[in-house]
């Protein structure tokens, strides 16, 4: 029992400070997870054996150690964001009743890479594996909303801006004060922009560095997303969104 107490104490240490960016003191240490300094310096003294954390003596700071990154790496390596998003997207469709598709940006256009299909007759089918233009797709509009402005242009330089429908947004201008709308609501809305009768609500799936590393939304027709169920579905999507970033080790704003 004293060695899990033990364990889960040293484990709050590297929490607090993972979370700081310059190191932190002993004392600082100590008061953040509430031991007694005594009790924090041999823990620490432990976990710097096995480089876990460093200590700068000439600032008297404790910092996270390599040993740290190397097992954070590790995870990295193995994760596989289809198979962690999985859950996510069954419990969205299931709260939503709309299929919820998952699809990342490839060469300036987005790839879908999984499905979950809704229990209605009339449903949005996408193939794994199929592509789409960003600045037309639920996906797409969400991904670029939180990309920096210089790879949204670029995306546009590449591709333009082809008219899909009716609805599909062709000028520059028009499409970025959409985006700049999506950020600030945390969601994208394909308004039948992609297809007819067809409308997408997407959110972004962030790293470790808060940088989009892919897209979730839920599509139906039109008449099953009217106006007044955007917002609804949007912050479902954002919520969602968070906690798979969370899920996937990155960093939700």
């Amino acid at each position: 029992m004293q060695q899990v107490q033990s364990l889960v104490r040293a484990i709050s240490i590297l929490n607090t400070l993972a979370d700081s960016e310059y190191g932190m003191t002993l004392t600082e240490i100590a008061h953040q997870v509430h031991l007694p300094p005594s009790t924090v310096h041999r823990l620490l003294t432990t976990m710097q054996h096995e480089r876990y954390v460093t200590f700068d003596g000439e600032r008297t700071l404790w910092s996270i150690g390599v040993q740290a990154f190397s097992v954070g790496n590790a995870f990295t390596k193995n994760r596989n964001l289809s198979q962690i998003a999985r859950p996510y997207m069954r419990a969205l469709m299931e709260d939503s009743g709309e299929t919820v598709n998952l699809a990342v940006a490839d060469g300036g256009e987005v790839i879908f890479l999984s499905q979950v299909e809704c229990r209605k007759m009339m449903r949005a089918l996408v193939t794994p594996g199929r592509r789409a233009l960003m600045h037309c797709s639920g996906v797409g509009k969400a991904l670029l909303a939180f990309l920096p402005d210089e790879e949204v242009t670029a995306v546009i330089a590449q591709h333009g801006l082809p008219k899909i429908t009716e609805r599909t947004l062709i000028s520059e201008d028009t499409l970025k004060t959409d985006l700049d709308r999506s950020r600030q609501r945390g969601y994208a809305l394909d308004d039948e922009e992609h297809a007819v009768g067809l409308r997408c609500v997407a959110g972004v799936v962030r790293d470790e560095t808060g940088l989009p590393i892919a897209a979730l939304s839920l599509s139906g027709p039109a008449a099953r997303i009217p106006n007044d169920r955007i917002e609804q579905f949007g912050l479902k999507v954002r919520r969602v969104c968070a906690d798979l970033s969370r899920e996937y080790g990155g960093k939700p704003v």
